[in-house]
């Protein structure tokens, strides 16, 4: 099956609001397996790293002061074209713009405070992952269900 990873971190509003079992509940529903999982905080050089896009604009200091507020919920979601699936499945960036049925669409009202961060690209999904997770911390196992989740077609790929 030609899988892809997507990393998925609930940001500390998730876990203070809260919702951490509600958004882990919308990947698993939809078909995508869980292959790693911890809690954590994530350290100025991991943050650097992971948004260093942002570095030197002005609200970049704010924003690495709120991904260390609380510790945030590491997750490796693995499926066929997940990184879409659970772009898709998260909604946009800003919560009171992002479609109804989406976690942001229906959980959040803020551009910050918009409980989780998916990985926007394969390129970012490998950054991420070897960022957040070690080897021995990912998971590789067949879930039975797959063979209801993906067709016979798409599992031979």
């Amino acid at each position: 099956m030609n899988t892809q990873h997507s990393v998925v971190l609930v940001k500390p509003d998730g876990l203070q609001r809260g919702l951490v079992g509600e958004i882990i509940s919308r990947f698993e529903r939809k078909g995508l397996k869980l292959v790693a999982i911890k809690m954590m905080n994530l350290t100025d050089q991991i943050l650097d790293e992971w948004y260093a896009h942002h570095q030197g604009k002005p609200f970049f200091p704010r924003l690495k002061s709120f991904m260390q507020v609380a510790p945030n919920v590491a997750m490796l979601w693995e499926g066929v074209d997940c990184i879409d699936t659970v772009r898709k499945l998260t909604g946009v960036t800003k919560g009171r713009e992002a479609e109804a049925g989406s976690i942001r669409g229906d959980f959040s009202m803020s551009q910050q405070l918009n409980l989780i961060h998916a990985s926007d690209s394969a390129e970012a999904a490998v950054k991420e992952e070897k960022l957040i997770f070690t080897s021995d911390e990912i998971f590789a196992y067949q879930k039975d269900s797959e063979v209801f989740i993906y067709s016979e077609e798409e599992r031979s790929q």
